[in-house]
C-alpha cells in the first residue's frame, strides 16, 4: 500500500465532508435566512435549490476524487496512474494558491489542498 496516496486520499475525502457540513451551517443556512438571495429565472427558490446543489457538487467531487487515489494506493502504480495521479496533485496545488490567495489565507483549505498536492505528487 502507498502510504503517500492512503492518506491523500483520506483527506480529499474528509475536507470534502467538512466543506459540506460546515458550509450548510456557516454559509448557506446564513445565506438563505437573510431573504435577500436574487431571483434566478425569476424563482429564489430556484437560485437556493442551485447555490446549494452546487455547494454540494464540490462534496462529492473531493470524495470521488479520494476514493479514486485511495483505490490507487492499493496496488503499484503504471506510469499512466502515475500520470494521472501527478495531473491530481497539480490540480490541488492550483486549488491552494487560489485559496491562499482568493481567501487572503484565511480560509484553512489552502493549506489541506497544499498538503494533499504534496502527498499525491510524492505519491505518484
Amino acid at each position: 500500500m502507498n502510504l503517500f496516496l492512503m492518506v491523500g486520499g483520506l483527506l480529499s475525502a474528509l475536507i470534502g465532508i467538512v466543506h459540506s457540513v460546515l458550509g450548510e451551517k456557516l454559509v448557506l443556512g446564513p445565506l438563505f435566512e437573510r431573504g435577500d438571495v436574487p431571483k434566478l429565472l425569476g424563482s429564489t427558490d430556484f437560485a437556493r435549490r442551485t447555490l446549494r446543489f452546487a455547494w454540494h457538487l464540490t462534496t462529492v467531487l473531493l470524495l470521488a476524487i479520494g476514493a479514486i487515489v485511495m483505490v490507487l494506493s492499493l496496488s503499484p502504480l503504471n506510469p499512466q496512474s502515475a500520470w494521472i495521479l501527478r495531473v491530481m496533485a497539480s490540480t490541488f496545488a492550483i486549488c491552494s494558491l487560489l485559496s491562499l490567495f482568493g481567501g487572503r489565507a484565511k480560509h484553512f483549505s489552502w493549506w489541506v489542498f497544499l498538503i494533499i498536492a504534496v502527498l499525491l505528487w510524492f505519491g505518484a
